[in-house]
């Protein structure tokens, strides 16, 4: 009889307190439908369409150019 451990996650929840949100710098595409293309980022694994990502890179980029 073998005995198996579960795989465990990634990041578990603990080890990513608000202050460290994933900035999403790698990205694969993983879907594509009629009208939209969904990216996963390779480093924290969040799926999302990439006209949400085209939008994270513009706000970055307005922050930046505040400060």
């Amino acid at each position: 009889m073998s005995i198996t451990h579960p795989i465990p996650p990634k990041f578990p929840p603990q080890s990513i307190s608000m202050e460290q949100v994933c900035k999403h710098p790698r990205v694969r595409v993983v879907a594509r439908e009629e009208d939209a293309e969904f990216v996963e980022c390779q480093e924290c694994g969040e799926v999302f369409d990439s006209s949400e990502f085209k939008d994270m890179m513009i706000e970055e980029e307005s922050r930046a150019a505040e400060l």
